[in-house]
């Protein structure tokens, strides 16, 4: 595959989910490995409207792209500008916020990510990898920096500009949108999006006790019916998706219904336990077994993760190495084409009722939309949303299947293919193909952390207090800011004797996000003084879960610290400064 031509196109690979983190999940392992192994692979973008942060998402792909031999790659995420009132997207817009919600600036409401996890089972595990992504990964040349870090749209700019060119969007496609919405003549240069989200059939996973035909099509859980029917990527941002879909780009979609069909079974984990012969196999798989060990029981796990993105990978590659193949021929999914859209908002449309900013309380809707039309509804205000419950769940980020103008027709994944060897014990087509791409010996990764750094030792340091006077025992509180980080390097250097320093509390709820705690440990260990305990406080403000599903919960006090510059991703980073600090042998564990 290395060598071969796929069309005429180069290969720019997007990736839009939250998820960079889930670059270690077997559903973004392989999209990576294969990308790289082609030679293909232009740029990445990083969306931070899903399931991962900024200031860690960007700094882990940079140690990823170190650890295969790959920083010629730009790399882009966030930026500071945003969108006015009459609907002028300013240049560099951050894609923080779904384009709803997205206003002057990255502060604003988490009204769709509000289904995603703070903590365990979402953003703290991602941008962790569950703890083991700074005790595997190599510590990369490149860094977040303030005012040097590339922006989301500076790259797409620059790669999208330069000719024809192919997308792979794995996740919430806002900064896809906003580049498409902001630059519409550049739509010619892409040559085709193969775009992995949405679902068009009922789920049987959603109801294994009752006839398929009446489940729900979406993977979103709220603990309620605010959004039955809605998948993750799609409802993110539910108007990004929808001009993605129409922008009149010939469109590949990897949807539920074909996910479905290729999860992650008890017999795939065990040849890929047998199958660890690069790098990056052992830290894809090391990665999902702590999935597979904590968020799910095993005999459950199949029925609930899938090869998501990796899928999208597989069969994009496989249809882009046969010449002229306009029907999407290849070797893991059978393929249709059908006319689809993307729901935006709820009916009766031309409604004013305080839930859609597109609208409400302006003279003129932003982007010349139509007063009365499919845009102009109500949209969800989030999990519990009245108006979603009242009408047995809202249709934003729903795919339909539709006839006439208000449909796209889109080639879409029908079902994964099964493997052509009847003896494997690999049932489907890409589970094969998946093991062999990533334990392929060429132009695999170089080393880990501890290859890197060979007279690393994961070794605590315990000062020796015997025979000393210790000071007033002290607790300190901290929301892990930049300020507190100072405060707290002040209180080590306070002699024992003074102040003795005994435990830090780490309050998540203010301005960074709770896996900073792993600049604690390092700045402790830095100090010498890893006999000092770390507690991780509550993940949402009091009162702010919901009573239905308390993983999740509003972002009432939070949406006024900003995403960007000066709020989560500087704090999350120090500055930059975090990424190069030694590593201690403590850090956060699911």
């Amino acid at each position: 595959m290395a060598g071969e031509q796929i069309d005429d196109a180069e290969m720019y690979w997007v990736r839009l989910d939250g998820g960079a983190g889930r670059l270690t999940e077997p559903r973004l392992c392989d999209e990576w490995r294969r990308l790289i192994l082609s030679g293909l692979l232009q740029a990445i973008t990083i969306s931070t409207n899903g399931w991962t942060n900024a200031g860690h998402a960007v700094n882990q792909i940079y140690d990823l792209l170190y650890m295969m031999g790959r920083d010629d790659i730009a790399v882009g995420i966030g930026g500071e500008g945003g969108i006015l009132n009459d609907g002028t997207i300013l240049p560099s817009v951050g894609g923080y916020l779904p384009i709803v919600d997205q206003g002057y600036g990255t502060t604003g409401y988490c009204r769709y990510s509000q289904v995603i996890p703070l903590g365990l089972r979402g953003k703290l595990d991602i941008d962790t990898i569950y703890g083991f992504r700074k005790q595997f990964l190599p510590q990369a040349n490149r860094q977040y920096l303030p005012l040097q870090q590339p922006t989301t749209q500076q790259i797409l700019m620059d790669k999208i500009s330069a000719g024809s060119i192919i997308v792979f969007c794995g996740g919430t496609p806002t900064n896809l949108a906003l580049f498409l919405m902001s630059n519409p003549h550049l739509k010619k240069n892409i040559q085709h999006i193969y775009l992995m989200g949405g679902g068009l059939g009922p789920r049987q996973v959603n109801c294994p006790t009752i006839s398929t035909s009446s489940c729900p099509t979406g993977n979103v859980y709220t603990g309620d019916n605010t959004a039955p029917n809605a998948e993750y990527n799609f409802f993110s941002d539910p108007f990004a998706a929808y001009q993605v879909i129409h922008s009149g780009i010939p469109i590949t979609l990897i949807p539920l219904d074909a996910t479905d069909t290729i999860p992650i079974t008890t017999e795939f984990m065990q040849e890929f336990e047998k199958q660890q012969h690069t790098l990056e196999a052992q830290y894809c798989f090391n990665a999902l077994k702590m999935i597979c060990d904590t968020w799910y029981t095993t005999p459950h796990f199949s029925q609930i993760f899938f090869m998501w993105d990796s899928f999208l990978a597989g069969v994009a590659t496989s249809i882009m190495l046969k010449q002229n193949n306009t029907n999407g021929e290849n070797e893991f999914a059978e393929m249709e084409y059908k006319t689809i859209t993307v729901i935006t908002s709820n009916e009766p449309y031309g409604t004013s009722d305080g839930s859609n900013p597109l609208f409400d309380g302006l003279k003129k809707p932003r982007f010349n939309l139509m007063r009365k039309g499919i845009h102009s509804g109500h949209i969800v205000t989030g999990p519990g949303d009245p108006f979603c419950i009242a009408q047995n769940g809202c249709k934003d980020g729903d795919t339909q299947v539709v006839t006439g103008p208000e449909g796209v027709r889109v080639r879409l994944a029908v079902r994964a293919k099964p493997n052509p060897d009847k003896h494997s014990k690999l049932n489907k087509a890409f589970y094969k193909n998946f093991l062999d791409v990533i334990n392929r010996p060429h132009q695999t990764g170089r080393f880990n952390y501890t290859t890197q750094f060979p007279h690393y030792r994961e070794a605590t340091n315990v000062p020796d207090f015997k025979g000393r006077k210790l000071g007033k025992t002290v607790v300190f509180d901290m929301d892990m800011s930049p300020g507190d980080f100072l405060a707290l390097i002040y209180l080590l250097k306070v002699p024992t004797e003074v102040i003795y320093l005994k435990a830090i509390l780490v309050t998540p709820t203010g301005w960074a996000t709770a896996a900073t705690i792993d600049i604690v440990y390092d700045i402790l260990h830095i100090m010498k003084r890893d006999d000092i305990l770390v507690g991780l406080g509550d993940l949402y403000a009091s009162n702010q879960t919901y009573a239905n599903f308390n993983l999740i919960g509003s972002c009432k006090y939070r949406r006024a610290i900003p995403h960007g510059a000066g709020g989560f991703l500087d704090s999350d980073t120090l500055y930059g400064f975090a990424h190069d600090m030694p590593r201690s042998p403590r850090r956060f564990a699911s």
